[in-house]
């Protein structure tokens, strides 16, 4: 049977029917571009090693145990996979602390400030963003409504209350509820929101 002409979804298959030299197929068809990707995030090369490797460790675990169900979709799974252990790296490697919920005027979005980022530090924030997005997403509409009016369109209390149909004081406490619940989802989902 001639393996190397399979798609990744047919020797991903015959993988975990037990067939090695499918995953072998995979990792030499794979290789170049993912360590390529990789090596361009972390511009060191023992690095880029040690996380290509660790990004197969992670695959074979995940495909032995039954999990993988990204049909067709085998290489920008692998990426994603490879992305993750990249951002994981840097943030231990910078000791980043996680946010301290007992400044009460701690404001969840001045870690938002992009300033002249390397590699490193661009990941980081793109997935702050991405998980703070995430977050607001998951507040009451109410709250919701008001953060994003407040944050993402810049407009002030009074701007907002007259956009809502409600006085200041309840756009305020809005705020306050808002900010409140997204510390507490920040927390309970571990997010880190430092570069």
């Amino acid at each position: 049977m001639d393996f190397g002409s399979m798609n990744d979804q047919e020797l991903v298959s015959q993988y975990v029917n037990g067939n090695e030299e499918c995953f072998e197929i995979l990792v030499r068809r794979h290789k170049t571009r993912l360590f390529s990707y990789i090596y361009h995030q972390v511009r060191d090369r023992e690095l880029a090693n040690d996380i290509f490797q660790d990004t197969f460790v992670k695959v074979i675990n995940t495909l032995k145990q039954g999990c993988y169900n990204e049909e067709g979709k085998f290489l920008p799974w692998v990426m994603r996979i490879s992305h993750n252990l990249i951002i994981d790296h840097f943030r231990k490697a910078a000791k980043i602390p996680t946010i301290d919920n007992s400044k009460t005027e701690y404001d969840i979005f001045s870690v938002l400030n992009i300033f002249d980022e390397n590699v490193e530090e661009q990941i980081i924030t793109n997935q702050i963003h991405h998980d703070v997005r995430r977050l607001v997403e998951m507040l009451p509409d109410e709250q919701k409504e008001v953060l994003k009016l407040r944050h993402y369109s810049d407009m002030s209390f009074k701007d907002i209350a007259d956009n809502t149909n409600v006085s200041i004081n309840t756009a305020l406490g809005r705020m306050r509820y808002a900010i409140l619940n997204l510390r507490k989802l920040i927390e309970d989902n571990n997010i880190i929101l430092s570069v």
